[in-house]
């Protein structure tokens, strides 16, 4: 053999070895791949309460509370949510929750988007996120971003290169797909060289930063199965272990196997927010889905809208009430759903908190398999699934029926239910105020779960002693709330004027089911309220015409009527026999041995948490 056939013997021996080397490196990779997260990732989101305006000392305050208050429990993600890197969409920003429209993206040489100093200031001199991760890792906590799928346009306009290659933005966008709700980006070309090198140069970028979790937007609707497969390559690629979420939803069930074999979690709906109407539905998305829920890859029902929403636009407090609460974390625990607290949550009061830190039952949503929906009767849904550490077995009963809260005797009125499909006249009422000092003004959903209930009140008179009148939307209310918007005096929910029966009314107040207005009025003073309601015209005139609601006027503070419901569970179909002792985990309460099956009574939008174990 001639030297230079040695010498070429030799290159390709070396090249083989290499390659070999390689490939094993990246089987290791692909089959480690869901052991980093081995258990439903549990974190903080900065979307909820803050929007597109988050700041790095907000997000430095909620790492501070996790770290003090939760990090025990096994809360570790600290995420950065949308557009931090758009200068525009700051806290002083009319709408936090809104994408300006002009290209004003921070990018770098190489098209990739970067944080903008007037929100996270120490991301000057090219430091990114790193300072910022690096704090949150101080605390013992993870660090996540978001990012939106694609390249930007900004990139595209200046034809910036890709890092380490010849090609050049415009060589790999596809400007024929964009996102619909956001504007900073084109979508990439899987197939085109340069878009695997543009993905590795991302992820190699947040892997510099020190990054653990990337949820990547606009993936699932339609579902981009060949950017999805470019970011799982770059993320193995980048020598850091990143956990991977995309979004949003729905992603659609015939992706189930590719998503759970690429991306640790999915959305499985668009976004979540506070509404019980909502939180049904995700009952027979999570059903469907639960097929594919395994250890490192789960199907995502959302943030956890609690304590203080919307910390930015209004402050409000989430609109579930601490039943719906509860019911939401039962059944995200039992369906092993990610955990992303969506509130801000330095301001968490007591209840909040200890939702979050129930240790029994947050083993449910850590340890428990096999999870699934064991049976559905009408509202009343029971799930079931199996401890992977012991022969117990778990069971979540809900009581997800519908009747109205407010419907009880003491209500001083209440109106038929009242449908929007089409114009309807308004409802006329009269309510006697004789020595009487409290004033409610009650709107409830008619059952149907059509979120587009624009309600309103009309020409409230307040008549006093003398005859004299004044209108009641003139007075300040103590407090309220809607289920939807800022209630509008002398407007709609929606900000246009109050129009009911194509009839333009001055003086009204403006709502959304599911909303309380609360009134303290002088002792005394009036002897009478009389006014009509009435769905907004805008609501048969919209795109997409519904609803349904019940007004109800009450002159002391309503109480709800709650409304229970046994439901019932054969041991049998658990695959136990005998006896089990039944443990309410909310509750840290063992309710007694059963045998056979076990009847536990269940209040409307409620649920209960159990831990059956075997009696031997």
């Amino acid at each position: 053999m001639s030297k230079r056939s040695l010498k070429s013997y030799l290159i390709f021996a070396v090249i083989f070895i290499f390659n070999c080397i390689t490939i094993v490196c990246n089987d290791v990779s692909a089959a480690q791949y869901h052991s980093w997260a081995d258990t439903p990732p549990m974190g903080w989101n900065s979307w909820d309460c803050y929007g597109c305006s988050v700041t790095e000392q907000e997000v430095k305050d909620n790492a501070d509370y996790m770290a003090k208050n939760l990090k025990e429990c096994g809360w570790e993600y600290v995420v950065v949510d949308i557009q931090w890197y758009e200068p525009k969409s700051d806290k002083n920003s009319r709408n936090p929750y809104e994408y300006p429209r002009k290209l004003d993206t921070n990018i770098d040489e190489y098209g990739r988007v970067w944080p903008v100093e007037n929100k996270h200031p120490s991301s000057v001199n090219g430091n990114g996120f790193k300072p910022l991760a690096k704090y949150v890792h101080s605390l013992g906590l993870k660090f996540g971003v978001h990012m939106m799928r694609g390249i930007p346009k900004l990139a595209y306009e200046r034809n910036t290169k890709v890092l380490g290659t010849n090609y050049t933005a415009r060589d790999i966008a596809n400007v024929n797909s964009t996102c619909p709700w956001n504007p900073d980006m084109y979508g990439v070309d899987a197939s085109k060289p340069g878009a695997q090198e543009y993905y590795n140069s991302v992820m190699d970028m947040v892997a510099s930063w020190g990054v653990d979790y990337v949820k990547i937007d606009d993936l699932s609707r339609p579902y981009y199965q060949g950017e999805i497969e470019l970011i799982r390559n770059a993320i193995d690629q980048c020598g850091r272990k990143i956990v991977f979420s995309t979004s949003p939803g729905a992603t659609p069930l015939t992706a189930g196997e590719h998503v759970a074999e690429n991306a640790n979690l999915w959305r499985i709906s668009d976004d979540f927010w506070d509404s019980w109407h909502a939180l049904k539905e995700q009952f027979l998305r999570l059903h469907n889905w639960s097929r594919y829920c395994g250890d490192g890859h789960y199907p995502d029902a959302d943030m956890l809208p609690l304590g203080k929403v919307r910390a930015r636009a209004n402050g409000s407090w989430t609109k579930f009430s601490k039943v719906e609460q509860k019911t939401m974390m039962s059944l995200w625990f039992i369906a092993r759903s990610p955990l992303m607290m969506g509130g801000n949550m330095p301001d968490n009061d007591e209840y909040t908190l200890s939702l979050m830190n129930n240790d029994e039952a947050l083993y449910v949503n850590k340890y428990s398999q096999k999870g699934r929906q064991l049976y559905r009767k009408d509202e009343l849904v029971v799930w079931t699934a199996e401890d992977r550490n012991s022969d117990d077995v778990f069971v979540a009963m809900f009581n997800a029926q519908d009747s109205s809260r407010y419907d009880t005797p003491d209500a001083k009125w209440k109106s038929p239910v009242l449908t929007g499909s089409s114009i309807q006249k308004a409802v006329p009422f009269a309510v006697s105020l004789k020595d009487k000092s409290e004033l409610y003004l009650i709107v409830e959903d008619g059952g149907d779960g059509y979120d587009y209930d624009h309600a309103d009140w009309l020409d409230m008179v307040l008549i006093d002693k003398q005859g004299g009148k004044s209108q009641l939307s003139d007075l300040k209310w103590k407090r309220a709330t809607a289920g939807w918007g800022s209630i509008g005096i002398n407007k709609s929910i929606e900000g246009n004027e109050l129009v009911v029966e194509k009839k333009v009314y001055k003086s009204g107040i403006g709502t959304h089911s599911n909303s309380v207005i609360e009134y303290e009025l002088p002792a005394g003073k009036y002897v009478e309220l009389r006014g009509l309601v009435g769905i907004d015209d805008e609501v048969a005139q919209s795109r997409m015409p519904g609803a349904k609601v019940q007004f109800f006027v009450y002159t002391s503070k309503p109480e709800f009527r709650v409304v229970s419901h046994a439901i019932s569970v054969e041991l049998a179909d658990l695959g136990l026999a005998g006896k089990c002792q039944v443990r309410d985990l909310w509750e840290h309460k063992d309710l007694g041995i059963f045998k056979d099956r076990i009847s536990v009574e269940v209040e409307e939008h409620g649920s209960m948490l159990l831990r059956l174990s075997p009696v031997k």
